[in-house]
């Protein structure tokens, strides 16, 4: 538009101050016309570029904020890597940790299965010797067998006492006697004599009931251990069941005699066990 007027200026003033040929405002008009399309073409250009222009500054906003959203990323990663490189020190640490306490707990089953193995060899020992010691007929009245690492020597009845009564007879201290050797030579277990009867009510005016004649019997077998056969007395004890301990019901006079009886119960010591224990590994 700034071109056309500045054209119709000129065109007037000269058209004012002189007289134009023909030829001459033929060529002014020619020129006028290619102004005319020259000023469209910019025209259209600066509106072209006015398009681009927003265009690049949408791009570059655009672009402004994929930035920003790369950088929190990066950020975001960046905290990741931090956290899970403090994570991963500190399962270094704790596994670390539970590889000593796995070492640990395995040094201490060692040790418990190796005190477990000693005692088993020398329960089966003990057994041996029990049972090489004792005649065929001691063996008709005595049993001897290792349960769950504590051997049992149960006598019967009939051997060692008279019917309802506590005294020991002289064919079972015999017995005793050749079981003491055998005590003797094990001095690291202890002995608990333990004294069983049948579920017939005793009828001695001395004796109250099974539970008194079980442990007035079990009494008598630890005195002879020690009196006559020098059973140091700290290693024994004595206790009655009563009718109370079957190992089979009091249905038939055979089983009655089954349940009657006295067993000698040798344990090994637990000082090592109770060692080990106290050695046993924390728990945080």
């Amino acid at each position: 538009m700034k071109l056309k007027s500045i054209f119709c200026l000129a065109l007037t003033a000269l058209l004012a101050t002189s007289c134009v040929s023909k030829k001459d405002y033929t060529n002014l008009q020619t020129k006028y016309d290619e102004l005319q399309l020259m000023y469209g073409s910019t025209r259209d250009e600066l509106l072209g570029c006015n398009g681009d222009v927003k265009s690049l500054q949408a791009q570059l906003e655009n672009c402004n904020q994929t930035n920003n959203d790369l950088r929190n990323d990066l950020k975001d990663v960046k905290d990741a890597l931090s956290k899970s490189m403090e994570n991963n020190s500190q399962g270094n640490a704790n596994i670390s940790k539970l590889v000593d306490e796995i070492n640990a707990s395995n040094k201490y089953i060692k040790q418990l299965v190796e005190a477990k193995s000693k005692s088993d060899s020398l329960n089966l020992a003990l057994t041996n010797k029990l049972t090489r010691s004792l005649d065929t007929k001691e063996l008709n009245d005595v049993d001897v067998k290792v349960l769950k690492g504590v051997v049992y020597i149960s006598l019967a009845d009939n051997m060692l006492f008279k019917s309802g009564s506590y005294e020991v007879s002289a064919q079972a201290k015999s017995t005793l006697e050749k079981i003491a050797k055998i005590l003797k030579d094990f001095k690291d277990f202890d002995v608990l004599v333990e004294g069983n009867t049948d579920n017939v009510p005793i009828s001695r005016t001395n004796i109250r009931n099974n539970w008194d004649l079980s442990a007035l019997r079990a009494s008598s077998v630890v005195q002879v251990l020690q009196n006559d056969f020098g059973i140091n007395p700290a290693r024994l004890s004595a206790a009655g069941r009563g009718e109370y301990n079957p190992v089979t019901d009091n249905d038939t006079e055979a089983h009655k005699q089954m349940n009657r009886r006295t067993q000698i119960i040798i344990t090994p010591k637990l000082d090592e066990f109770m060692d080990l224990i106290d050695q046993a590994p924390a728990e945080d």
